[in-house]
């Protein structure tokens, strides 16, 4: 089994410059030939790029010195040596690069394109050969150029999954097994909490051109976002999620302060997650006295947003699972038209048109 890992420290170093030749033409005949020591080659750079097959970074913890090849040095007879081979390092979409030592952001991989790289750092330049030194005043110049030294740095690198959706809610909600029938993942279920330990990702399917990805969270537990139970380590996933599913086990007849309890630990942990479009299901409505907690909890949410859709669910039953489905597509797709919106606006300013002329160029003689 593959161990799940998003956070990694790892030290990289990019390649050392070849040392230039210093060296003479030695012939018969030709005893004092002029210079003809080659330079040396350049080291190899540290880049980073982006990989649409990995998912986690266990492949950079166990691994956690990366170095690219040094150039090799100059040669007689004016042969350059050979660059050094460049350091690949595949990152999944979704990472960012850190400075282990100060915090401050380096790079954040936000695409999934697999075009995407980073050169992190540049190998050290060659040094040159003694034929560079040659001049009317020195014939016969001994001095070479030693190679650049490359360079090292110690990174921390984080993984924030890249989803549509996010699934939370505390330990035995029924996330995994709303995960399960609305996808293509098979995530571990059982009647007891924590099942979820590490973040599950599966594909929504709409229709021929679009797929939604959701990300089921592992349960939240109170204090999460001081770091009680797995704590930040997994609410920063939801950080980049278009909209959240906020799963409430209404079989529990405190399930409304359930769900004031998941919001306050997603405020602490970072405000602007309660910005985000949101939709609650109160699952386990099949069960005795939970679907008037459902419907207490729907009333109570109502009074205090009418925006935040409440369904009354259950997904061992299977009752009211397609209705829910079409609301979270309904919520998703709305939230990523309009950001496609606000991103043809904002190209549409930066290339010098208005908005309306922007539309005229779409639809000509449109009223």
């Amino acid at each position: 089994m593959i161990q799940f890992a998003d956070e990694a420290v790892i030290r990289v170093v990019s390649g050392h410059g070849g040392n230039g030749c210093a060296s003479f033409r030695r012939e018969k005949y030709i005893p004092d030939g002029g210079p003809n020591g080659g330079d040396g080659g350049r080291g190899g750079d540290v880049i980073f790029c982006v990989r649409k097959n990995l998912r986690t970074l266990s492949h950079l913890r166990f691994h956690p010195v990366f170095k690219a090849k040094n150039g090799q040095d100059g040669m007689s007879w004016n042969r350059y040596g050979k660059d050094g081979e460049d350091i690949v390092i595949p990152v999944p979409p979704g990472t960012t690069i850190r400075d282990n030592k100060t915090g401050d952001l380096i790079h954040d991989f936000t695409t999934e394109s697999e075009d995407e790289q980073f050169l992190f750092l540049r190998g050290g330049n060659g040094g040159w050969g003694n034929v560079h030194f040659k001049s009317s005043t020195n014939q016969a110049p001994r001095r070479a150029n030693k190679g650049e030294l490359g360079e090292e740095r110690e990174l921390r690198v984080e993984l924030s999954i890249m989803a549509d959706i996010g699934l939370v809610g505390f330990p035995n909600a029924g996330k995994s097994s709303l995960l399960d029938m609305f996808t293509n993942a098979r995530p571990k279920i059982a009647p007891y909490p924590f099942t979820t330990k590490i973040p599950n990702l599966g594909v929504l399917h709409v229709d021929s051109d679009t797929d939604l990805i959701i990300a089921d969270i592992p349960g939240i537990i109170e204090g999460a976002s001081e770091g009680a139970g797995l704590g930040i380590r997994f609410l920063k996933h939801i950080s980049r999620t278009a909209c959240l599913i906020f799963m409430i086990d209404c079989s529990d007849e405190n399930c409304f302060s359930s769900y004031s309890a998941l919001l306050r630990e997603l405020e602490t942990f970072d405000s602007s997650l309660l910005e985000k479009k949101r939709i609650v299901l109160c699952n386990k409505i099949d069960e005795e006295g939970a679907l008037q907690n459902a419907l207490i909890v729907k009333d109570n949410i109502f009074n205090v947003d009418k925006n935040i859709p409440v369904i009354p669910i259950s997904v061992l039953a299977r009752t009211n699972i397609e209705e829910a489905k079409q609301e979270i597509v309904k919520m998703v797709l709305q939230d990523l038209n309009l950001k496609k919106s606000e991103n043809e606006q904002k190209n549409a300013f930066l290339e010098g048109r208005s908005v309306d002329e922007s539309m005229e160029t779409q639809f000509p003689g449109s009223e």
